[in-house]
């Protein structure tokens, strides 16, 4: 590679050199060790002291010198002597090949010799050679991306290592490189590291010997951190025949990230392409950089900690303070800026969170600055509340900023509310004919039509059911209701100090609240507020309304699957014992299958809509759907329910940590897992009453899939003691089943629903009542120390087991299909399998 012009001393470095070519103005010398037979003494040990330095020490074996005759030069290596021209020279280009460096020879007596005769000056000889040196190396870090990086030249000569050592095609893309010691037993391999788009690869070349390993991603079955007799931390690597280790002093959480992105990137391309289409990041596996990576990681955490749509970028993370007027003091966090959002989280966790859609920004403005209000904006929303932020460095850009995607986003989405919703959001009680005001009721599709095509609205708009879906005669109890008028009322003084829209501050005291249970005639509109569907749902007049209109009466096999499921929702419930109930139902999940055909129908999803109907309006319904596939549970409703999936085995970790004693006396807890998969695809609905099962949903809306984890484990140590007691997986499903259908809503003002999925025994040993406030308390007292960033963490390692166990499903499958049709040996077929998919992938990283 071309070298930028640096100063060469040749004294009593002559031994460790040999020239190979000279001209008049040019050197082409090798490194000692290279290219030699083994039994120059001299010659090996350099080759091993060059193979073992770190990246500042090394040399490449070849390189191109600038020599000027007769030119002088102070030297700061000879402490200012001056030296003759034979004394002092400049390295213009290394080589790691021969033919790499004769290329560069080559290039420098076409293009250069001839010119050079012309100068008399033989300091403007250097100087001219040294420009076009530079030159060249701008155009080839230009076009090798080696600009992204933080060192684009130390890149740039690992990038010619790499090429050379493990010839991958051009369109292998090296992502980074780190010095590392691969362990094999107890001997450790001093070397090199290199990550690229679909290989890890190591390089190691000691004393003689030299090392390659080369894992696809694709063939990557764990990824782990662990420790061995000498360090105290590890990274392993399994495949199907071996384990790896590799150790480094520095980076190593940095390396066992990326490892994690490389390995979920590549596994996701080929194994589960359904969710790739929102992630442009990974369109064009080729232009990936280790930037783009962490990038992706921070992208993701940022998604997830504030539930915001998958094609939400961020922009900036910046450490500020805002004016909390519930404890009336600034309380320190940062702002996160993306395109549509500006969120706010405090370091304490739990302390405080905002999430400001820009829909909802009225202004935003640069206060005065002052020693005691350093840099400050504020926030203005159409709510008439104001948030007051300080201590934001670059303020001037980051309003700039700000403001140009405040003026996308208005002009993309003109601001018109159904006049409805607006007053639910804003008045100071929640307007009572859009919530079940204490009846399981929901209304009727109510649309805003942005061309006033009332006769349209009129023909696909079914009609408000005023009625309360409650069996006749059935009164709640006094004290039931008075507990509902005593959640109402605390509900309101909260709204009146935090807010009451979905810019409100999110602290500890409301997660307290939801513990509880919101109270019925609260519950649809919070849940709106909590998912941040009433954005979606603002943002969106009309396209419910269209959907329906293009999907009703079309006949596929997803309609068919949606009517064979209708009956079976909620039969208990008298909202959906008539066809007005069933109607809704079908319209909703109609119109979702034919907004997100990959995902179409799956089954769970019916009950999971069912109960947002009976809180909410239809279009309502429609728009927390599609908050729960495709924000708060990603992957969960395809034909794999691969996030499902992916969360039941961080659950099983889980299970590992917090209960280590039922881990142990249950060896296999795959059981478990199996059990545990209706408790995340139907967010409990389908196993505990539904009085209680709603509570266990007020808590997702607000902290998501956390929620679940928790409960979960709370409902496992309060069975621990009959678990460990069962004899098989039969008597722990019914210990399981038993318990949950007697989880019982003290305060709910309904009747009781039981859960027609439960599952019932002849047992008639009666079972102990447990009330669901009593346990979910418990779960977030236990089991709520769990963060966002921590569960993110396991379902990106997790996601890779999940998806190599797909894989392998699928290559058995194959396998069993082809060998009886074939003359081919099943080992011999199966690394056909395996040489067969590797190229699969590498193939479509080039396509990309």
């Amino acid at each position: 590679m071309w070298l930028k012009p640096e100063e060469v001393l040749l004294k009593n470095a002559l031994k460790l050199w040999v020239t190979q070519k000279s001209s008049c103005y040019f050197i082409l010398q090798r490194r000692r060790g290279h290219g030699e037979g083994g039994g120059r003494l001299t010659g090996r040990l350099v080759g091993a002291l060059d193979a073992v330095l770190d990246s500042n020490a090394r040399v490449a074996p070849f390189r191109i010198l600038l020599q000027v005759p007769g030119s002088q030069v102070y030297s700061p290596i000879a402490c200012g002597e001056l030296l003759s021209g034979s004394d002092v020279y400049w390295a213009v280009a290394t080589g790691a090949t021969l033919e790499e460096i004769n290329q560069h020879w080559d290039w420098l007596e076409q293009n250069l010799l001839h010119t050079l005769s012309v100068f008399d000056n033989k300091d403007d000889i250097a100087s001219f050679v040294k420009g076009k040196v530079k030159a060249l190396i701008a155009e080839e870090t230009s076009s090798r991306l080696a600009e992204q990086e933080e060192e684009p030249e130390k890149f740039r000569e690992a990038l010619v290592k790499f090429e050379a050592r493990f010839n991958f095609p051009e369109a292998e893309k090296l992502v980074t490189y780190y010095s590392c010691c691969c362990w094999k037993g107890r001997v450790p391999r001093q070397g090199w590291l290199y990550l690229s788009i679909n290989h890890l690869c190591f390089y190691s070349f000691f004393l003689g010997k030299e090392l390659k390993l080369v894992v696809p991603w694709v063939d990557v079955q764990r990824l782990e951190r662990t420790s061995n007799v000498f360090l105290t931390d590890t990274i392993r690597i399994t495949t199907q025949n071996k384990e790896r280790d590799f150790s480094m002093f520095l980076n190593l959480d940095e390396v066992f990230k990326i490892m994690e992105q490389l390995a979920d990137v590549t596994l996701r391309r080929l194994l589960d392409n359904e969710g790739f289409d929102l992630d442009p990041g990974l369109q064009e596996p080729s232009q990936i950089t280790k930037r783009d990576l962490e990038a992706r990681a921070q992208n993701e955490f940022f998604r997830a900690f504030f539930r915001l749509p998958r094609r939400e970028k961020l922009h900036a993370v910046l450490d500020c303070s805002l004016w909390t007027p519930f404890s009336r003091c600034h309380t320190a966090g940062q702002m996160f800026t993306s395109d549509s959002y500006i969120c706010f989280a405090s370091k304490e966790a739990g302390c405080c969170k905002v999430i400001l859609p820009l829909r909802e920004v009225v202004s935003i403005e640069k206060m005065e600055d002052t020693s005691l209000l350093p840099n400050p904006i504020i926030v203005s929303i159409r709510s008439k509340m104001a948030f007051q932020f300080i201590e934001l460095r670059d303020r001037d850009s980051l309003v700039e900023g700000l403001l140009a995607r405040l003026k996308l986003v208005h002009a993309d989405h003109p601001v018109r509310y159904d006049t409805t919703v607006d007053e639910d959001l804003t008045s100071p009680v929640f307007h009572s004919t859009s919530l079940c005001s204490g009846n399981h009721r929901f209304g009727g599709l109510e649309m805003v039509s942005s061309q006033n095509s009332e006769e349209r609205e009129k023909e696909t708009s079914p009609r408000m059911y005023p009625e309360a879906f409650r069996p006749s005669g059935s009164q709640s109890p006094d004290s039931r209701l008075s507990r509902e008028q005593i959640k109402v009322s605390l509900w309101n003084d909260h709204f009146a100090e935090y807010g009451r829209t979905v810019c409100m501050f999110r602290t500890e005291k409301i997660r307290k609240l939801v513990a509880m249970g919101i109270p019925e005639s609260l519950r649809g509109r919070l849940w709106l507020l909590f998912s941040d569907a009433v954005t979606d749902l603002a943002a969106h007049p009309g396209y419910y309304g269209n959907l329906v209109e293009e999907s009703m009466g079309k006949c596929c096999l997803v309609t068919e699957e949606i009517e064979r499921d209708l009956h079976r929702s909620l039969p208990e419930h008298p909202a959906f014992q008539n066809e007005t109930g069933i109607a809704a139902l079908r319209r909703v999940l109609t119109a979702y299958a034919h907004r997100n055909p990959k995902i179409g129908y799956c089954q769970s999803m019916n009950i999971l809509t069912s109960v947002l109907l009976l809180y909410a309006k239809e279009e309502e319904a429609f728009w927390l759907l599609v908050a729960v596939c495709e924000r708060m549970l990603p992957d969960y409703f395809n034909h794999r329910v691969i996030g499902a999936q992916v969360d039941q085995s961080v659950f099983e970790e889980l299970i590992k940590e917090q209960l280590p004693e039922l881990a142990e006396h249950m060896h296999d807890l795959s059981a478990l897992a199996s059990i545990s998969l209706s408790w995340f695809l139907t967010l409990f609905l389908s196993i505990m009453p539904l009085e209680s099962a709603v509570n266990v949903v007020d808590c997702f809306f607000y902290d998501g899939i956390k929620a679940i984890f928790q409960l979960g484990l709370a409902v496992l140590e309060a069975t621990a003691e009959d678990l460990c007691g069962s004899k098989d997986d039969s008597q722990a499903l019914m210990v399981l089943s038993r318990f949950l259908d007697h989880v019982k809503n003290e305060d709910s003002p309904g009747p009781p629903i039981g859960s027609h999925h439960a599952f019932f025994s002849d047992d008639q040993e009666p079972c102990p009542v447990t009330d669901i406030a009593d346990l979910i308390r418990d779960s977030y007292e236990k089991f709520g120390d769990q963060s966002v960033a921590q569960i993110e963490h396991m379902r990106c390692r997790h996601r890779i087991r999940v998806l190599q166990g797909h894989e392998d499903t699928t290559k058995q499958n194959v396998l069993r299909v082809v060998i009886p049709e074939v003359s081919i040996l099943p080992e011999d077929l199966e690394e056909l399998y395996d040489l067969f998919k590797g190229l699969e992938a590498c193939i479509g990283s080039m396509e990309s």
